[in-house]
C-alpha cells in the first residue's frame, strides 16, 4: 500500500510540475521531483492529448490553420511554457560570446534576449506548421506522442549530462535509471498510435534530440541545467512531429 501511495503521489508531482492542472499534492506526501520523473512520459502525452482535442475540436469550426495554432498555444499554456522558457535561456546562452560562467549567467537573467526570442518564434511555427499538415486524427497521435517522448528525452538528457551547478532544478534532479526503465515503456506506448515504423523513428528523432543537448550543455556550460532540460523536451517535442509530419507528406 506505502509502494502505491509513493507511486502516486509521485504522479501528481509530475502533473503539477509539468502542468498549470490544478492537482493538490497530500499534505503528508513526502516525494521528491526524481520519483516524480517515471511518470514525465504519461503527463507529456496529457498535455499532447489536450492540445490534440483542441485541434481536432476546433478543426470543423475555424479551420485546420487557426485550429493547430490554439493548438500549438495549448501546449505552451497547460505546461505553463515551462519548456520554453529553458527553450530561449538556453538560445541566448547559444548566442553569447564568453566562457561557461558567462553563459550560464545570461541563461538565469529573466529577460529574453534576440536569439531566444528567434528561437520560439521558430519553434511556435515549425509546430504550427506541423499541426496543421496533419489530418485531425493523425494530429492527435503525433501531439500525444511528442508529449511522451519529448519528456522521456528529458530523462535521458538528466542521464547523459552531469549538473553545471550546485545548485538549482539542474543540481535537484537526478533521477535514476529505474526512472527511465519505467517511463520508456510509456513513450513506446504513445509510439503505437502511430504506424511503428513511423513511431521508433520519432522515438530515435527524440533520443537524439537528448543526446545532441546533453553534449552541448557538457561542452558550453559544464553540464545540465534546468534551462537545458526545458529546451530538451521542446526541441525534442518538435522534432517528433516534424517526423511524423514527413511520412504524412505524399
Amino acid at each position: 500500500m506505502g509502494t502505491l501511495r509513493r507511486a502516486a503521489d509521485g504522479a501528481v508531482l509530475a502533473v503539477t510540475f509539468l502542468t498549470v492542472l490544478p492537482l493538490r499534492l497530500r499534505a503528508t506526501a513526502t516525494t521528491s521531483l526524481n520519483s516524480a520523473a517515471p511518470w514525465f512520459p504519461a503527463v507529456g502525452a496529457l498535455v499532447g492529448a489536450i492540445a490534440g482535442g483542441v485541434r481536432a475540436g476546433l478543426d470543423p469550426l475555424i479551420g485546420t490553420v487557426a485550429a493547430s495554432v490554439l493548438a500549438t498555444a495549448t501546449l505552451a499554456v497547460v505546461s505553463g511554457a515551462l519548456h520554453l522558457d529553458g527553450l530561449a535561456d538556453c538560445a541566448d546562452g547559444l548566442g553569447v560570446h564568453g566562457n561557461r560562467t558567462r553563459r550560464l549567467e545570461v541563461m538565469r537573467d529573466s529577460s529574453i534576449g534576440t536569439f531566444g526570442a528567434l528561437a520560439l518564434i521558430v519553434w511556435f511555427a515549425l509546430v504550427v506548421v506541423a499541426v496543421a499538415g496533419l489530418d485531425s486524427k493523425h494530429a492527435v497521435a503525433a501531439l500525444v506522442l511528442a508529449g511522451a517522448a519529448s519528456r522521456t528525452a528529458a530523462l535521458v538528457h538528466a542521464q547523459l549530462a552531469p549538473s553545471a551547478r550546485p545548485d538549482g532544478l539542474g543540481a535537484a534532479f537526478r533521477p535514476g535509471l529505474g526512472a527511465l526503465v519505467i517511463a520508456a515503456p510509456q513513450a513506446l506506448a504513445a509510439a503505437l498510435l502511430v504506424p511503428i515504423g513511423h513511431g521508433l523513428l520519432a522515438l530515435a528523432a527524440a533520443a537524439l534530440v537528448a543526446v545532441g543537448t546533453a553534449f552541448w550543455s557538457r561542452a558550453a556550460l559544464g553540464g545540465r541545467t534546468g534551462d537545458t532540460l526545458g529546451a530538451t523536451v521542446a526541441i525534442a517535442e518538435l522534432a517528433v512531429l516534424l517526423v511524423l509530419l514527413g511520412f504524412a507528406q505524399p
